[in-house]
């Protein structure tokens, strides 16, 4: 028999006939099996893996793979033998109007856990490590979406997951006409994201990272420290002449029962943005316009030379550069949860705007798929939780920031709902603008591919932590 069956989308064209030729013809391919159910279900994949007889199967989740390189199967097969893989997949080309362009993927990790993570459309699985994991850590749930996520979890946890660095085939790129970066809180793929939740909490339990809701602990009230302030508004920033200045009026508008400063961190400015603060501060008391003597921070950084400062207060509150408050009322209500004592951070809701503030879909982001059961577990999942973000002052002194400019409050999320409760705001409380000078704008794939790997990093050494956490209790 030979070593691999082939299970693909059922379509038809010429694109789809043509590769899947090519994979007939191959010495390797016992059998090609289409079908028009998503292999997304787990009554699809428990079908296809109950039928199939051979060493190893493919599954091809699109239908517009225009080119398979000579060899590829036996480069998957090699990869999978040599390094004892549960997964294989590989680099791929976009095809377009404008030609082929490499579309490079990143190495799997142990953190590599968001149910987003690109394989490219091409998974190549080993049956035996696919059998095993089902068997040693539970069938696959129920679920019309999240069978396949199920299903790479549970084969990651004790198999490698293989990426080789090499585009081996050509995908017809097709036209978006959407903005998918916040597809994942469209309301109408709530459904989608229960069912990851619930295969994720279970690959959690699985690998001992799992943190149950009443091990958290509330923030309570620090004695014994003395602030200048109830809250600090904090605002990095680095070149942003032309919306700095609103940023600060927002910031100055807020309405308040106690005293509130503004910290802002100008990470060695040179378009205007320093003079344009200068002389804000000299009008404003409550600004305080704070030079970094270092030049190598990020982001993370300036946030550090902000809550360590002797003007932080009690509660520092995020506010971005180029963004607003909604209202003045976001400060006074974000203190009021803080004040409570129960949550060592809290995260509120906002709503996407163009430059000029005008609403653009997908309009207000606010992250409902967070619950005080599971969220700090779900977490892990997701690539963010919100804004605006305010914190606990002597909580997040202990933790501090990531001295980088991508993922440094996620980082910092993580520990905290590792230990502490978060606390949700669920009505807009911040206007976050979308334009061509926002550091995630457009970005190019390596690019994309750098952010997703650092994330994942994040996530490695947090899974671990908790795992290390839980060995303790």
């Amino acid at each position: 028999m030979r070593p691999i069956t082939i299970i693909a989308t059922s379509q038809s064209g010429q694109i789809f006939e043509k590769s899947h030729r090519s994979l007939r013809e191959s010495g390797l391919v016992e059998e090609v099996i289409t079908t028009s159910v998503p292999l997304t279900t787990n009554e699809m994949l428990n079908r296809i893996i109950a039928g199939v007889k051979t060493d190893y199967f493919i599954l091809m989740l699109l239908d517009n793979i225009t080119l398979i390189k000579a060899g590829v199967l036996e480069r998957m097969l090699e990869a999978a033998k040599t390094k004892r893989a549960g997964i294989v997949y590989s680099d791929y080309y976009d095809e377009g109007k404008d030609g082929r362009r490499p579309h490079p993927l990143i190495d799997y990790q142990f953190g590599s856990v968001r149910d987003d993570f690109d394989f490219g459309p091409i998974m190549f699985f080993s049956t035996e490590a696919v059998k095993i994991a089902l068997q040693r850590y539970g069938a696959m749930p129920p679920v019309r979406f999240a069978g396949l996520y199920d299903l790479r979890l549970k084969v990651s946890i004790d198999n490698p997951i293989h990426h080789i660095d090499e585009p081996l085939y050509s995908v017809f790129e097709e036209t978006k006409d959407h903005d998918t970066h916040f597809s994942y809180v469209d309301p109408k793929n709530n459904e989608v994201q229960r069912e990851m939740e619930l295969v994720f909490t279970d690959y959690l339990k699985n690998i001992d990272a799992y943190i149950p809701p009443e091990h958290l602990k509330k923030a309570g009230h620090m004695g014994g420290h003395q602030f200048p302030v109830e809250a600090s508004i904090i605002i990095p920033v680095k070149n942003r002449a032309g919306t700095i200045a609103d940023a600060i009026y927002s910031a100055l508008s807020q309405k308040t029962g106690f005293p509130f400063n503004i910290i802002v961190v100008d990470n060695h400015s040179g378009d205007g943005t320093t003079d344009i603060l200068s002389g804000l501060a000299s009008k404003h008391t409550q600004l305080i316009h704070i030079i970094p003597e270092r030049c190598d921070l990020g982001i993370g950084g300036c946030w550090n030379e902000a809550i360590y400062s002797p003007f932080c207060g009690r509660y520092a509150v995020q506010l971005d550069s180029d963004d607003l408050y909604s209202s003045s009322q976001t400060l006074q209500k974000i203190v009021e949860m803080l004040r409570d004592g129960s949550y060592a951070m809290v995260i509120g809701s906002y709503t996407i705007v163009d430059f000029n503030l005008k609403e653009i879909p997908p309009g207000l982001i606010d992250h409902r798929e967070w619950t005080d059961k599971n969220g700090h577990n779900n977490a892990l999942r997701i690539n963010g939780l919100g804004a605006p973000r305010a914190f606990d002052t002597t909580i997040i002194r202990r933790i501090g920031f990531l001295n980088v400019s991508y993922g440094e409050d996620y980082a910092a999320a993580l520990r905290i709902c590792r230990e502490y409760r978060i606390g949700r705001i669920f009505e807009s409380l911040y206007l976050c603008r979308r334009w061509e000078g926002n550091t995630d704008a457009a970005l190019p794939i390596n690019k994309i591919n750098e952010n997703n790997a650092f994330k994942d990093s994040i996530r490695t050494e947090e899974i671990i932590s908790r795992q290390k956490m839980n060995k303790k209790i």
